[in-house]
Parts: structure tokens; C-alpha cells; sequence
């Protein structure tokens, strides 16, 4: 078990504490730990949210902005928005050299997005969803700010059906994974989180029935790197 991850009140206290350890390295570790794929599924999620010209696009847990500066290459108009500040300090640097047409960025809790209600016709989140202290209210959330007819595309770790592949995965997160955060944070514990964390997230099965529970439709699972990595896609 991690000490970044704790249930209750404290969830959330504890994933800033996270994510202010990671800031500095978290693109060069993303990079390391899927050796790079991780661009690969990002520009997926982008190609499945319908992002193009003409469209408003809400990244949340915006993190260091990858997602929203793809998004904005796709033409969209992209506000990213997180609740770690140290994480959107890089996003913003990123935003300045780009100049015109970068998104824009601000500090939000994902469970209180401080946007109107159908405010945009595309939500995307990447590595977020499991993160919340609570799934069923930041999931209400993102169907509140959607328009009618609106995408969700969300991108998160998965739960590989074949079994075999399931516990190699598994032994990969427990054996291998904390030795980046261990070598790059100075503590394991950042990257031991993973595991503790999916293992209470319900994976894309699970957010799948969430999504339709709410009234998403036309709900979509497309299952990456034998569904160890995940996009749940619906419409509002």
C-alpha cells in the first residue's frame, strides 16, 4: 500500500501531496514507464472525442497539459483544468511558449468544476478518474458541463480480461513501477500508488455502466495494450 492513498476525506489531501512529488518528472516517467506509448493512447483519446475545429473542449485533471495541447492542435477551443497547481505550473510554461490559440489553464477540483451547466461539447479526461475520492460525483460533474449530444472520451489504466496478462501486469506495477518513482522522486511510494489505487477503481467495465447508469449513450470501451490501458467513450 501507498501512503499517497488513503480513502475517505483525507483521498484527496493525499493525491495533491502526489502530485507535487511527481510534477517535476511526471512526462519524463510517463515516457520511461510505457516507454513513450502513453503519446500514442493520448492522441487515440483526441482522435475518439471528436476534437476539430468549431468545438469547446474541458480537459480535466488537465495535469501538465498533453491532452489539451492535442486537443487545441485539433482545432478545438480548450480550457484544462486540475487541482494540482505544481502540475499546472509546467502546463502553463508549455501554454506561453506555444503563444495564440495554446489553452488556457486554470486550478479546479473535478468534483466542483467552476463552469456552467452544457458548457462544452467535449470532456476528456487522462489518467484522472481514478484519482477521485469520489467516481460517481466527478462522473455527474462532467455530465452536467456537457452539452446535449456531447463526448466524453476518458483514458485510464484498464483490467486486462486474459488472465495470464492481468497478473503479469499486475506484477509489473507491484515489481517494476516503483522503482521509477523510487529513482526519480526519491520515493516509491509515488508509483506503488498505481496499483493501490486500480486496485479500488472499477475499470472500464465498471465506468461503463456508470456512464450508461447516467444517461450516457452510444457508450464505447476500446481496450489498449491488451486492456491493460483503457478509453471509455459516451455521449451526453
Amino acid at each position: 500500500m501507498s501512503k499517497f492513498y488513503v480513502e475517505g476525506e483525507r483521498r484527496a489531501d493525499k493525491v495533491v501531496d502526489l502530485f507535487a512529488a511527481v510534477a517535476p518528472r511526471y512526462d519524463l516517467i510517463n515516457d520511461l514507464q510505457s516507454l513513450g506509448l502513453h503519446r500514442l493512447w493520448k492522441r487515440r483519446l483526441v482522435a475518439l472525442s471528436g476534437a476539430a475545429p468549431g468545438k469547446r473542449a474541458l480537459d480535466v485533471c488537465c495535469g501538465t497539459g498533453d491532452v489539451a495541447f492535442a486537443l487545441a492542435r485539433a482545432g478545438a477551443s480548450v480550457t484544462g483544468l486540475d487541482f494540482s497547481e505544481p502540475m499546472l505550473a509546467v502546463a502553463k510554461r508549455r501554454a506561453t511558449a506555444l503563444g495564440p490559440g495554446a489553452p488556457g489553464f486554470g486550478v479546479a477540483d473535478a468534483l466542483a468544476l467552476p463552469v456552467p451547466d452544457a458548457s462544452f461539447d467535449i470532456v476528456t479526461v487522462a489518467y484522472g478518474l481514478r484519482n477521485l475520492a469520489d467516481l460517481d460525483r466527478g462522473l455527474a460533474e462532467i455530465a452536467r458541463v456537457l452539452k446535449p449530444g456531447g463526448t466524453l472520451a476518458a483514458l485510464e489504466f484498464g483490467l486486462p480480461e486474459w488472465a495470464p496478462w492481468r497478473a503479469a501486469y499486475r506484477l509489473y506495477l507491484r515489481r517494476f513501477v516503483p522503482a521509477f518513482g523510487r529513482l526519480f522522486c526519491g520515493d516509491a511510494d509515488t508509483h506503488s500508488y498505481i496499483l493501490a489505487s486500480l486496485d479500488r477503481y472499477p475499470a472500464q467495465r465498471g465506468v461503463d455502466q456508470r456512464l450508461k447508469g447516467i444517461g450516457f449513450r452510444e457508450t464505447r470501451i476500446h481496450d489498449l495494450l491488451g486492456g491493460a490501458m483503457s478509453i471509455n467513450v459516451g455521449i451526453r
